[in-house]
């Protein structure tokens, strides 16, 4: 049995005082293993960006245990990515500096990132100048120069019109793609997006899991229907 690269015990996450505290995650178990690619969905607050922080180790467990591997190489990216005034190769090259990477090594290997995701024309331009699409593809190069071993994306285009969403969503098939594949967990209301990238799907509600299937079960099996109906129900739509 594969080690997993993420393993959750019945954990917790709370906000605000002990007292009047607010579950945004409530005892959640899982484990995720490497190749795989996990789709969390759910309404507004049901926990899916709580979880990827948990998972990235920006936020704490309240309750219950993580076990991350330390030496495990993760990266997330943001609906909306965070980029320095600075230019489009500064911005992936400091990523790298950061993590000890001589500084015109990290201008060569930023170039290179900056090719994988087609942007390397770019490489002067102010990162802060290009467009959503073209942002979150420089976010995508600095991930990718880093060589994670799992990619956590948090609505990666949910801001992004049709052309940009299908770009990055080209890129991340890729990244999660070949002998080198990056696991993924993701975070998504794009149930289409979902279908396209997904093979596991995780579905919140309330902070806590209430499905955990293969896509194909979760979109077209009588499973869900029959063991998971909050779930059925917003796969239909009809979530209240």
């Amino acid at each position: 049995m594969r080690q997993p690269v993420f393993a959750l015990h019945a954990a917790s996450v709370h906000f605000g005082h002990p007292a009047r505290a607010v579950r945004a995650l409530s005892e959640v178990s899982l484990q995720i293993h490497a190749g795989e690619r996990v789709a969390l969905v759910g309404a507004n607050g049901c926990g899916k960006s709580t979880l990827l922080r948990l998972l990235h180790g920006l936020l704490p467990s309240t309750a219950g245990r993580f076990e991350p591997d330390p030496a495990l190489r993760q990266a997330m990216l943001f609906q909306k990515p965070h980029l320095m005034r600075l230019s489009v190769q500064a911005n992936v090259a400091l990523g790298l500096w950061l993590q000890g990477t001589a500084w015109g090594q990290a201008k060569a290997l930023a170039l290179a990132a900056l090719a994988k995701v087609g942007l390397i024309d770019l490489a002067q331009r102010n990162a802060r100048q290009l467009s959503g699409g073209q942002q979150q593809r420089v976010a995508m190069a600095r991930a990718w120069a880093l060589q994670p071993q799992v990619l956590l994306l948090d609505e990666p285009t949910a801001s992004l019109d049709p052309h940009a969403k299908r770009e990055v969503e080209a890129l991340i098939d890729a990244f999660a793609s070949g002998p080198e594949a990056m696991t993924l967990v993701f975070a998504s209301h794009n149930l289409g997006q979902v279908k396209r990238l997904a093979s596991r799907v995780i579905y919140l509600e309330h902070g806590r899991v209430l499905a955990d299937l293969p896509v194909e079960d979760f979109f077209s099996g009588p499973l869900l229907q029959q063991q998971y109906p909050a779930a059925h129900f917003f796969v239909k739509g009809e979530l209240v």
